[in-house]
């Protein structure tokens, strides 16, 4: 299987996405937002999927304004069915499942859905209020998106192959000699505990498919938590200072992958935990990949 994914990752993606259309569906591509470079990027990708069937992007965390927009784009391109695919790197998360009441596909709004409602989503890429009404009152930031076809939601990046070459591929690009080598995944990760373990979860197999990728002497994971209070947040350095310091101890390189969808400033923040210690840590994130784009239409399918 994984194979199969690395075969089809290789192929020309836009003849790919061509020949992988599925007939009446528009995609909603729900991304973080950021930096212009970060969402060129994600635009990027957008104007790939977009040359087999319509794509339109909802930038922001949770932005009701944003998805609604893309949602009204779609409709006026004449879809019969909406699929939202989150461009984010886990699916256990806050923001995506307050985008899924967002989307009518959960009963019950989450208690940070509040929080997103309140954020200023223009620094997110998104756009300035809500003119799904055309001049009418800007609609409640905590409401559901109206939509006269279907929305489905796919799951985020979380476990998938492809994603599993492009982490492998990172620490294969820092890699010099793996049989004296440790490499070790780091994700931002969320807060609370069941979530974190969800995402510990998936990070297991993106790490064992890491593991069969090359001869390492150690492959490790874990998340960072930097969202959490100062506690846990200390704990986390305290882990993966002890993690580093383990591997060096045993006269192994320490190979650093975090598991971003872009660089941008969580990745300072994994250095500074690490200040005073030997590693190497990869020049570049998930992004840009054209895999990123192969996961979008498989997800879509």
């Amino acid at each position: 299987m994984i194979r199969l994914f690395a075969v089809v990752a290789l192929m020309s993606v836009a003849s790919m996405a061509a020949a992988q259309s599925v007939p009446g569906t528009g995609v909603l591509l729900l991304a973080h937002g950021g930096k212009p470079e970060w969402n060129q990027r994600v635009l990027d990708v957008v104007k790939t999927v977009d040359a087999a069937q319509p794509t339109e992007v909802a930038f922001g965390m949770a932005s009701r304004a944003s998805i609604q927009q893309a949602v009204d784009k779609l409709q006026a391109r004449g879809v019969k069915q909406i699929i939202a695919v989150p461009l984010f790197v886990s699916s256990h998360s806050s923001v995506i499942t307050s985008t899924e009441y967002l989307l009518g596909l959960r009963p019950v709004a989450p208690k940070d859905l509040a929080i997103f409602a309140k954020m200023d989503h223009r620094s997110h890429g998104a756009p300035d209020g809500d003119h799904s009404s055309h001049g009418a009152a800007p609609a409640d930031p905590m409401s559901p998106v109206t939509s006269t076809v279907p929305i489905r939601m796919t799951d985020a990046l979380n476990r998938h192959p492809l994603i599993g070459a492009i982490v492998a591929d990172r620490a294969k690009s820092i890699s010099t000699d793996p049989t004296k080598e440790a490499v070790i995944i780091v994700a931002h990760g969320p807060v609370p505990d069941d979530d974190n373990q969800r995402w510990l979860a998936d990070m297991a197999v993106l790490a064992e498919q890491t593991r069969r990728s090359a001869p390492y002497a150690s492959v490790d994971y874990m998340t960072v938590r930097d969202d959490a209070g100062p506690a846990m947040r200390e704990a986390a350095t305290k882990e993966l200072r002890e993690k580093v310091q383990a591997q060096t101890a045993a006269g192994r390189r320490v190979l650093i992958v975090p598991h971003l969808m872009s660089f941008g400033g969580i990745e300072q923040g994994i250095r500074k935990r690490l200040e005073g210690l030997e590693y190497t840590m990869t020049t570049q994130a998930l992004m840009p990949d054209d895999r990123i784009t192969a996961w979008v239409l498989a997800s879509v399918r």
